[in-house]
C-alpha cells in the first residue's frame, strides 16, 4: 500500500466536488482528524464497562457505555491518581477531556483531564467503601451473629406504618405464628432522618420486651434505600442484645443493614417468615418429638424389666442369706478367738496385778513406818505448843485488866473525884451547864448526893 491512500484505504485518488484535489497519505489524515478531534472538549457522563490499571503503565485505559455506546477512554496516571477517585467497574463516572486519535492504530480514544463519581455511581462507591471498613473491623463475620430464638413471644417490628411491608409481615405472622406479641415502632424509612428513628425504633423495641427485632421496608431505588448503608444504623444493628432480622427491598437489593443483621431476608414476607415457624410446623414437630419420647420411654421400659428379670434370676435374690453368709462367719470366727483370749488375758492380768501387789507391799510398809513416825513428832509438838499457850495469855490477860482497871471511872472516883449530872441526866462539864436553884446529882466513889445549886463562878 502506498501512501497515497485516502481513509477508506483504496489506492486510486478521490474525486474532488470542488476541483481537483491532491490525495492525502494516511498519516496526514490521521494528523488532520487528530487536529478537528483534539479541538473539542466536551463532558462526559456513563458507566464503566471496562478497566485497565496495571502496574508498569503510564495511563489508566477504560471504556465508558450508556445504552447506545461506549467510548474507549485513557487517563495519564499523574492525573488520575491526583484525582483520588476509587473507580471500579459499574461505577457511574462523569469525565472531561477530549476525543484524540492514536495514529499508529487509527483509533480514536478520549483524552481524559478529571474523573469524578456520578449520582448513583458515587453512592454505590460510598456504600462499598463503608462496607469493606466494616467488613475489617469483623461486624459481618458469621461467628459474631447470633441464632433466633426458636420460639418468641415478642416480635419487635421497625418499618414505616404506611407502607405495604408492615401489612405483609403482620398479616404473615397472624397466619404464621399468631402466638406472638408484636410491638410495632413506625418510623419513617426514607430521608436524611430515617437513621436515627430507625435506631431509635429497635432500641425502644427491645426496652419493651422484643426477643427479636424485623427491620423491613418495601422495594425502592437504590437512593431510596440508601438510610439502609448508614453507619450508625449498622453499627447499631450490631450492638443489639437481641437477634436483628432484615427484610429490606426486593430480592437483589442488599444493604449495609442486610450484611450486619444476624439474618438477611429477601424481603419483609420471608422476613416475617423465618423469625418463627409456622402453626403446622410447629404441630408437626411436636407430634414427632412426642412420638420419638414415647418410643424411647418404651424401650427404656422394656430394658429395665429386661434388667430386673435378670437379677431376680441371681442366687443372691434367691438365696437372700447368702449376702449375710460371709459376714456371719466372720463374726463366728470373732467370737470364737475372743472366747479363747478372754480367760488367757485374765488370768495374765491376775498375774500381773498380784506382781504389782507383791512390789508396792513393802513400799507401803516403809511409806506407814515413816507417816506413824511423822505423825508421833507432830503430835509431841503440838503437845508443848498446848502447854505453852495458856502461860502466855494469863500474862497478856493481867497486863490487860491492869489497864481497864486504871482507865476505869471508879478508880478516878476512888481518888476523891465526883460526877455531876442535871436532872436529865446529862453531865455537868462547866459551871454554865447548871444554872442556879437547878437539882444536880453528884456520883461519889461510895454512893450518890442529890444538891441544889445555890450559886456558881467562872474561874478567869
Amino acid at each position: 500500500m502506498t501512501d497515497d491512500c485516502s481513509l477508506g484505504g483504496r489506492s486510486e485518488v478521490a474525486p474532488s466536488v470542488e476541483g481537483e484535489r491532491s490525495a492525502l497519505s494516511v498519516s496526514a489524515a490521521c494528523s488532520l482528524a487528530k487536529e478537528a478531534l483534539e479541538s473539542v472538549v466536551v463532558r462526559v457522563i456513563g458507566e464503566v464497562s471496562e478497566l485497565s490499571n496495571k502496574p508498569g503503565y503510564k495511563a489508566v485505559y477504560f471504556t465508558v457505555k450508556d445504552a447506545r455506546s461506549s467510548l474507549p477512554c485513557m487517563m495519564w496516571n499523574n492525573r488520575f491518581k491526583a484525582a483520588g477517585v476509587e473507580v471500579t467497574v459499574g461505577s457511574l463516572v462523569e469525565l472531561t477531556g477530549r476525543f484524540t486519535l492514536y495514529a499508529a492504530k487509527g483509533r480514536m480514544n478520549f483524552d481524559v483531564f478529571s474523573i469524578a463519581l456520578a449520582g448513583e455511581g458515587e453512592l454505590r462507591m460510598r456504600v462499598a467503601n463503608l462496607a469493606r471498613a466494616l467488613r475489617a473491623e469483623g461486624l459481618m463475620e458469621p461467628e459474631r451473629k447470633r441464632a433466633l430464638p426458636r420460639y418468641p413471644r415478642t416480635i419487635g417490628l421497625v418499618t414505616s406504618p404506611r407502607g405495604a411491608a408492615v401489612h405483609d409481615v403482620l398479616r404473615t405472622l397472624r397466619r404464621r405464628y399468631p402466638l406472638a406479641k408484636v410491638l410495632l415502632a413506625g418510623v419513617p424509612v426514607e430521608g436524611a432522618a430515617a437513621p436515627a428513628a430507625l435506631i431509635e425504633g429497635m432500641q425502644r423495641a427491645v426496652v419493651d420486651g422484643a426477643e427479636v427485632v424485623l427491620l423491613v421496608r418495601g422495594g425502592g431505588s437504590f437512593e431510596d434505600l440508601m438510610p439502609f448503608n448508614d453507619e450508625s444504623l449498622a453499627r447499631a444493628i450490631a450492638a443489639m442484645p437481641v437477634p436483628v432480622v432484615t427484610g429490606i427491598g426486593h430480592e437483589p437489593d442488599t444493604s449495609i443493614a442486610d450484611m450486619v443483621a444476624d439474618l438477611r431476608a429477601s424481603t419483609p414476607t420471608a422476613a416475617a417468615e423465618a423469625v418463627a415457624d409456622s402453626l403446622d410446623d410447629i404441630d408437626a414437630h411436636l407430634r414427632s418429638l412426642a412420638s420419638a419420647l414415647a418410643v424411647a420411654q418404651e424401650r427404656r421400659v422394656v430394658r429395665g424389666q429386661r434388667e430386673l428379670e435378670r437379677l431376680a434370676l441371681l442366687p443372691l435374690f434367691r438365696e437372700p442369706m447368702r449376702l449375710l453368709q460371709a459376714d456371719a462367719q466372720r463374726l463366728d470366727e470373732s467370737a470364737q478367738r475372743l472366747n479363747d483370749a478372754l480367760p488367757r488375758m485374765i488370768a495374765a492380768d491376775g498375774e500381773r496385778l498380784a506382781r504389782l501387789r507383791a512390789r508396792l507391799a513393802p513400799i507401803v510398809a516403809h511409806r506407814a513406818a515413816e507417816e506413824a513416825a511423822r505423825l508421833g513428832g507432830l503430835r509431841q509438838r503440838t503437845v508443848l505448843l498446848g502447854r505453852a499457850l495458856p502461860e502466855r495469855f494469863s500474862n497478856e490477860l493481867a497486863r490487860n485488866a491492869a489497864r481497864l482497871h486504871d482507865l476505869s471511872p471508879l478508880a478516878v472516883l476512888g481518888r476523891g473525884y465526883a460526877i455531876v449530872r442535871r436532872g436529865d441526866g446529862g453531865i455537868v462539864k462547866s459551871v454554865r451547864d447548871a444554872e442556879v436553884g437547878a437539882a444536880v446529882n453528884v456520883t461519889l466513889a461510895d454512893g450518890e448526893l442529890f444538891c441544889k445549886v445555890e450559886g456558881k463562878e467562872e474561874s478567869s
